[in-house]
């Protein structure tokens, strides 16, 4: 069975950093990188064009999620998570939103689902380090990223080290692996 890995949480939750420190020490998970159209940061993403998010968009059922932010969209394609199950690895796909969740569940995989989060304060202050000049918008996100009533773990990344969520995540992983059969 194909299975896959959702970090949910608002921006700066440490979605990324925590990704990073995963797929460094456990080979079986691969970052997902998200399709963007639009301007901001690349890094982290596979940049297209509106035109090729258009064509995406006459596809039936090439898009499981497409969200707009920070003067961009943002878009999770069934073909990207198919060639990291080809390959045999488990994709790590990073949301923000609660019906995302809901929509890669249509890709017919088994889905586990870590909730990050950090206290408001460590968030904003992880925010304005970043320098990317949208900070009020990030802030605004932040208040629009609700906490999940379901989650197969939460953790708190302004408690818990960046490497003990990573192994959390993985013992979590296997675990729902081993049960499963």
């Amino acid at each position: 069975m194909k299975e896959g890995l959702i970090l949910y949480g608002a921006p700066a939750s440490g979605k990324d950093t925590v990704t990073a420190a995963l797929v460094a020490k456990y080979p079986q998970f691969e970052h997902f990188r998200r399709l963007k159209a639009g301007a901001g940061r690349t890094s982290g993403y596979r940049m297209i064009s509106e035109a090729r998010a258009n064509a995406l968009r006459k596809t039936p059922g090439a898009i499981l999620w497409e969200n707009t932010r920070y003067s961009a969209t943002y878009i999770v394609e069934r073909s990207g998570l198919e060639q990291i199950w080809q390959s045999g690895r488990i994709p790590v796909v990073h949301i923000g939103q609660v019906d995302a969740i809901d929509a890669l569940r249509a890709a017919e995989a088994r889905w586990t689902v870590v909730e990050l989060y950090a206290p408001l304060a460590a968030l904003h202050s992880r925010i304005r380090s970043r320098g990317t000049g949208d900070d009020d918008q990030r802030f605004a996100a932040i208040e629009r990223t609700p906490s999940l009533q379901a989650a197969d773990m939460r953790i708190d990344t302004g408690v818990v080290s960046i490497a003990e969520a990573a192994e959390m995540i993985a013992r979590l992983v296997q675990a729902s692996r081993n049960l499963s059969g």
